[in-house]
């Protein structure tokens, strides 16, 4: 039982970022039509966003310690970030500390530009081109900001902590009536995943609730007619490529302390999550965070050691044999709509 509750919380983890990333995708394909095969290297930009920001706390100046000396007796060169001259030290350690947090505020209006460039620049040249149009130069533009995070931050993982107080493990066990130390699990994973959830619940809302995001839903049902209406669709849809960005790219921020960043996890995501959105329905945005959470989980239990023995490398296809079945047996996917790129 300890077992089978460990790797649901595992999958609650994977799921997060799968169902983070497919629903800024779906985002994408229902109001502009466009297959974003890029939306991965906005994850991946998030991420370095939040080790830009711990590179920049931990930007020093040389003093020397006229306390403390070396084995010759010479006083000591010591490296004072300057946060801590400017805040004072507690106050300076505590920012350095809670760099991954903090970046959040740092991403947004740098995602959020990163996708008005990216749209208005190549993607709006390409909204009524054939959808392997589409794939082919959001590929490529992958490709390209993925060499230009790797010129810069090099090929190698680059930890990033999370703060301090999250370091450790939540024992879940004595919550549940198991014996301590049982049910062991880490407290940014759970972080990641409350995270997970307000930002997904934030996005419906938004949509839900609000006289922007009605406007958007009524678009993605019914362009033509909400522009015979006289409302400028066309900004409000760009304006919503620039939030899908910001959620890719916050779903990166987070993840930093669970996987050190390199320059190409945005493509180790961005498949699966394609095959997340395809299981979830073309334009479906409760599918994508359905099949999210669902093929997380059952990932999380293909990785198990009792299952590998049994079936070796099942963890590394049971996503896409799952696929395959839902598509077989649900061509649309679990939540997908009529007429939904089967032109």
């Amino acid at each position: 039982m300890d077992a089978i509750i460990l790797q649901i919380l595992n999958g609650l983890d994977k799921g997060s970022a799968y169902a983070l990333i497919a629903l800024g995708l779906t985002l994408i394909f229902g109001t502009l039509g466009v297959v974003n095969f890029a939306h991965g290297a906005l994850f991946m930009i998030g991420a370095f966003c939040a080790v830009t920001l711990s590179n920049v706390f931990q930007i020093s100046r040389t003093v020397i310690d006229e306390t403390r000396t070396d084995f010759l007796g010479n006083p000591l060169k010591v490296e004072i970030p300057y946060v801590v001259d400017w805040f004072g030290e507690s106050a300076g350690a505590a920012i350095i500390d809670w760099a991954v947090p903090l970046a959040i505020l740092f991403a947004i209006p740098i995602m959020i530009t990163v996708g008005f460039i990216m749209e208005r620049g190549l993607i709006k040249h390409f909204y009524k081109r054939p959808h392997a149009d589409q794939i082919l130069v959001t590929f490529g533009l992958a490709i390209v900001l993925q060499e230009v995070i790797k010129y810069f931050y090099g090929a190698n993982p680059i930890p990033t902590p999370a703060p301090e107080a999250f370091r450790g493990s939540f024992d879940f066990g004595t919550m549940l009536g198991f014996e301590a130390n049982q049910i062991l699990y880490p407290y940014w994973r759970l972080v990641y995943f409350f995270f997970a959830a307000i930002i997904i619940a934030g996005v419906f809302a938004f949509l839900q609730f609000t006289t922007f995001g009605m406007v958007v839903r009524a678009g993605m049902a019914d362009r033509e007619t909400v522009g015979l209406l006289g409302i400028d669709i066309d900004r409000r849809f760009t304006i919503m490529f620039g939030l899908a960005a910001a959620v890719a790219g916050l779903a990166g921020v987070m993840y930093v302390p669970i996987s050190p960043p390199n320059y190409h996890m945005g493509m180790d995501f961005l498949v699966l999550s394609f095959v997340v959105v395809v299981v979830g329905g073309m334009g479906s945005l409760p599918g994508a965070v359905l099949a999210g959470f669902l093929l997380g989980i059952l990932e999380s239990f293909a990785s198990m050691r009792e299952v590998i023995a049994f079936i070796p490398g099942i963890n590394q296809v049971i996503i896409y044999l799952v696929a395959v079945v839902i598509l077989l047996t649900l061509p649309r996917g679990l939540m997908g709509r009529k007429g939904v790129m089967e032109d």
